[in-house]
């Protein structure tokens, strides 16, 4: 039996982006398509085969330990971030804001799918969900530029909703309004916690 199945949930890549420059601002240029290098997508500063430990992993590396990156990717959802913004008490949310890198619409609860997952697109090109991406305030000084005195409700309205982080296991192309398949771990939910 495969460790992976393909389902019948098919979503849509809505919207790609990269952040040129992490360190300057989170927030993403918006694409019409990325390249998936091994790596991540061509021009992400959040790319990268490595990258220094951070806050996420302090329980089991002090920061700035050298790991492998299982960030390469911020994907959200397009529901969720319409749920977001409507929590915000905004009509809609630019996902540049946000520092993403893909918005997927069409699969429902995506930011608890689970880890391992695989989404793949149009031209073969595959991520790897790693697991779900916890909300933080980087997003809010984007947001507040954009939106004066909205800034600070995001990490609040974001969580559970925040989408996930991903890596490429396959390389490719993924262009607005592809299909996405989604394929799921072949194995029960864990019952030891």
């Amino acid at each position: 039996m495969a460790a992976l199945q393909k389902t019948d949930i098919m979503g849509r890549i809505v919207w790609l982006g990269v952040v040129g420059n992490r360190e300057a601002i989170l927030q993403s240029g918006a694409l019409d398509q990325i390249t998936a290098l091994f790596s991540g997508p061509e021009g992400e500063a959040h790319g990268g085969v490595t990258r220094p430990s951070c806050s996420r992993v302090l329980a089991q590396y002090p920061r700035g330990t050298i790991i492998r990156n299982t960030r390469q990717l911020s994907i959200l959802s397009a529901e969720e971030v319409a749920l977001i913004a409507a929590e915000m008490g905004l009509a809609d949310l630019d996902p540049a804001l946000l520092g993403a890198t893909m918005v997927v619409a069409g699969i429902v609860d995506f930011t608890h799918l689970p880890p391992s997952s695989r989404l793949q697109g149009a031209s073969g090109a595959t991520l790897v969900v790693d697991m779900e991406n916890q909300p933080c305030t980087l997003p809010a000084r984007p947001i507040e530029g954009v939106h004066p005195g909205f800034g600070a409700k995001f990490k609040a309205a974001a969580k559970g909703r925040r989408g996930v982080t991903a890596w490429v296991e396959r390389e490719g192309l993924f262009r607005v309004g592809d299909a996405i398949a989604l394929h799921r771990p072949a194995q029960r939910a864990w019952r030891g916690g």
